[in-house]
């Protein structure tokens, strides 16, 4: 099949699955697709430009099968930095309110994931990408304005310690759409009554599709602009 009809498959449509690069916003990772299959595309769910991991893009007719995959179950690893907050619940905003770690056990940090396992009010972060009056609150936020933002029913299937190096505690979470793990790691950090933010995330799994077999960017891209074969 010559490179023509390979790139046509994607304008018919395809589902493409992408291990999204630290300090890549999902959306560059779209724009090179489509730059590259000339197919339209679009993402199943937004990783923040600090988190790496799973990111599903569809072309074409696919796209229409966005909304059924961004509401799947979702998987992720990372760390939690306890003793400190930011801003923005992660490494977007410089940590503040250093507090000590005197008295926090593993069995502490174990015995408080009980509390966030089950169906949950979260609050997401005022720095995040829902709208309000039609402009994403983040960027009301670093304006300075007021912005209310109201908790949402999420479900924390899993909550897994992985690892602990204090301050840095390893773990793994599966949960609903519309979780935020950084509003997880700023809420569990306040149960342990030290504070804490999200310092790396990956998502692993969406749905059935999981990250092992996802292409790296530069991989597709390369692999299309010359002997490009469509994964099974």
């Amino acid at each position: 099949m010559n490179q023509t009809a390979e790139k046509n498959i994607y304008e018919e449509g395809q589902v493409v699955l992408i291990n999204k690069p630290l300090k890549w916003t999902s959306f560059d990772i779209v724009r090179k697709i489509r730059n590259t299959t000339k197919a339209k595309t679009g993402h199943a769910g937004t990783l923040d430009p600090l988190a790496t991991g799973l990111l599903i893009c569809c072309t074409g007719k696919m796209t229409k099968k966005i909304n059924e995959y961004q509401a799947q179950e979702k998987e992720y690893t990372g760390t939690f930095t306890i003793g400190a907050t930011t801003p923005t619940y992660d490494l977007e905003s410089e940590p503040t309110d250093f507090k000590p770690l005197d008295g926090i056990t593993e069995e502490l940090i174990h015995d408080t994931t009980k509390q966030f396992i089950g169906e949950l009010q979260q609050l997401p972060p005022i720095h995040s990408a829902i709208k309000q009056n039609g402009k994403p609150i983040y960027e009301l936020a670093r304006k300075g304005v007021e912005v209310k933002v109201e908790p949402r029913n999420i479900v924390i299937k899993e909550f897994e310690i992985t690892n602990i190096a204090l301050p840095v505690i390893h773990f793994r979470v599966v949960c609903s759409t519309g979780t935020y793990i950084r509003s997880l790691a700023n809420d569990f950090g306040a149960a342990l009554g030290v504070g804490g933010y999200m310092s790396s995330l990956c998502r692993t799994r969406i749905g059935a599709f999981k990250l092992e077999d996802a292409w790296e960017i530069e991989k597709f891209v390369e692999e299309l602009g010359g002997t490009f074969k469509a994964k099974s």
